[in-house]
């Protein structure tokens, strides 16, 4: 596949904009345009970016060789099967669709088809997760704030799906275990779903991770921490830096390095900061989808990884909601 591909936005809100930007950057692409059902909205962005704006969904669908949805999550089951029924190549934004059945029919869609799909997990992309990616990662309690200014942007779901389910992504594929059981509780607080909570997973190979997100904090924050035998593993999303505290090994020889005394006699600990790539995260994970699609691979964020994040997150809800009726 060596002709350009033709790729159509729909939605041209607050995230379709920064899309529309990036696309504009990546090679072997042609933008061909968007769709906003916000006419006004519509010529704004039509002016600033110099871009067609189509006066229906349908027919950018039908002109582009590649569909990304960047509407509100309510709208993405229905955007997304008419692509993919259309043989399109489709990029979602998370959550992959609003409710668990639309998220299994459009994971059946994709997989008869043969189209590539791959969800907006952005984070998957930050450039402090893939500064200790190359890591032997196999974490045994992870604990993880991502807490939140409010903005009304969004809140068409709960704070689990729209805050929270970045950071479920991102331990499924670090896990990668089943999940054995699931605590939470949640409140909500300025909207109807809840909008701070705290989660406990536990996995089948008795990982645990402590969860907390909010989108009525007074700062913000993003932060993930891991840990395993010999090492911890400190990420900030927010700030892109990435910390590693571990027992000095052959690798760590440019760390710096200072003993301890502990029961089993003197040990050394080692700390580093990993070198964090100077990447665009929106750019690198459509750069990635671009290259599954040429390729005819596996996407980074695939329709399955964006259904696991899913079938967690709801049942996170559903045991909020369980507490919820026996207070």
């Amino acid at each position: 596949m060596s002709e350009q591909l033709k790729v159509g936005v729909i939605g041209a809100g607050y995230l379709g904009k920064f899309h529309i930007q990036n696309w504009k950057n990546i090679a072997g692409v042609q933008l061909a345009g968007f769709y906003d059902p916000d006419h006004a909205n519509a010529i704004a962005v039509s002016d600033q970016y110099e871009l067609p704006a189509f006066d229906s969904g349908i027919d950018l669908i039908d002109y582009c060789d590649v569909i990304d949805i960047a509407a509100p999550t309510d709208h993405h089951a229905y955007w997304c099967e008419l692509a993919i029924k259309k043989g399109k190549h489709v990029f979602v934004e998370k959550p992959l669709t609003a409710t668990m059945q639309e998220a299994r029919h459009i994971v059946e869609l994709t997989r008869e088809s043969g189209i590539r799909l791959q969800v907006g997990h952005v984070e998957r992309f930050n450039p402090a997760l893939l500064a200790v990616q190359q890591m032997d990662l196999h974490p045994m309690f992870i604990e993880v704030h991502r807490l939140a200014q409010f903005n009304p942007r969004g809140t068409e779901v709960s704070v689990i799906l729209d805050l929270m389910i970045h950071d479920i992504d991102i331990i499924l594929s670090i896990v990668k275990s089943g999940v054995k059981h699931i605590s939470a509780s949640g409140v909500a607080v300025l909207t109807d779903t809840p909008d701070i909570a705290n989660v406990r997973i536990e996995f089948d190979n008795g990982c645990v991770a402590n969860l907390t997100s909010s989108r009525i904090s007074m700062k913000k924050m993003r932060k993930m921490r891991l840990f395993q035998k010999d090492a911890y593993i400190g990420i900030d999303f927010l700030e892109k830096k990435a910390e590693v505290i571990r027992l000095k090994g052959t690798d760590d020889e440019k760390s710096f390095s200072f003993d301890i005394d502990t029961p089993a006699g003197k040990k050394t600990i080692a700390i580093a900061n990993p070198v964090v790539p100077q990447v665009n995260a929106i750019q690198q994970e459509l750069e990635s989808f671009v290259t599954a699609i040429r390729n005819q691979s596996r996407p980074v964020v695939s329709e399955t990884d964006g259904l696991m994040a899913m079938e967690v997150a709801h049942q996170i809800l559903e045991k909020i909601a369980a507490a919820a009726v026996n207070r």
